[in-house]
C-alpha cells in the first residue's frame, strides 16, 4: 500500500517539474550557475545591479551565423557592454547532437566571429534552458538592474538567416536603450525565431 502511494506521489511531482512555468516579464529571473568555455563558474546573481543580455546560442545554426558573420550581434555586444551591461551566450545543444561544439570548438567560432560577449557559457545537462524555457537560436532575454525580466523573444523582426539586415525593429536594442534611459520598454515580448535548441 505504501508502495501504491508513493508512485502515485512520484506521478502528481513529476509532471509539476517538466510543465514548469516560465518566467514571466517582470518577475525575477531565475537564477542560474554554469561553466563558461574556460571552465570557469558564472552564476547570473554575480551580476545584480547590472543589465544582463541572455543569448541563447548554437555556431551551427545559420540563423546565428547570419547574426555573427556580418558583425550584426558581435557589434550589439561590443557597444552595449562598453556602457556596462553584461552579455552571456548560452549553448544549450545536447552533447551528442550532430551540431554540438565543445567548450574548446566554441572558443574558438566565437573568436573567429569576433564576439564581444562577456562570458560564453555551457549548459551542457540543458538545465538553464529548460529554467527559461528557450525555444530557438538566438532566443533572447533582457534583465533589468534589480533582477526583474523585461524583454524575452526575437532578437529582431528579420526573422531570415540574413543576420538582421532587413530589420525595421531592433526589440534588443530597443529593450537596453530604455532601460539605460530609465524609460519604459514598449515591445516587451516576442516570438522568437531561428533554429530549434536541440535538446
Amino acid at each position: 500500500m505504501l508502495i501504491k502511494l508513493f508512485s502515485f506521489a512520484m506521478l502528481l511531482f513529476i509532471p509539476a517539474i517538466i510543465t514548469a512555468a516560465p518566467p514571466e516579464i517582470g518577475k525575477p529571473a531565475p537564477d542560474f550557475s554554469l561553466h563558461d568555455v574556460d571552465g570557469k563558474i558564472v552564476k547570473l546573481s554575480d551580476f545584480k545591479g547590472k543589465i544582463v543580455v541572455l543569448e541563447w546560442i548554437n555556431e551551427g545554426c545559420p540563423f546565428v551565423k547570419g547574426h555573427y558573420e556580418n558583425g550584426h550581434i558581435p557589434s550589439m555586444q561590443q557597444f552595449y557592454t562598453q556602457m556596462g551591461v553584461i552579455w552571456l551566450t548560452i549553448n544549450s545543444t545536447r552533447p551528442d547532437n550532430p551540431e554540438a561544439h565543445n567548450a574548446a570548438q566554441s572558443k574558438e567560432i566565437l573568436a573567429k566571429w569576433h564576439a564581444h560577449s562577456t562570458a560564453n557559457l555551457m549548459d551542457e545537462d540543458r538545465t538553464v534552458g529548460h529554467l527559461y524555457d528557450a525555444k530557438t537560436t538566438p532566443h533572447m532575454y533582457v534583465i533589468d538592474k534589480e533582477g526583474n525580466l523585461r524583454y524575452q523573444g526575437a532578437i529582431d523582426d528579420d526573422r531570415s538567416t540574413d543576420g538582421g539586415k532587413k530589420a525595421s525593429t531592433n526589440y534588443v536594442l530597443q529593450a537596453l536603450d530604455a532601460l539605460i534611459a530609465g524609460k519604459d520598454i514598449v515591445t516587451t515580448s516576442t516570438r522568437p525565431y531561428g533554429c530549434s535548441v536541440k535538446y
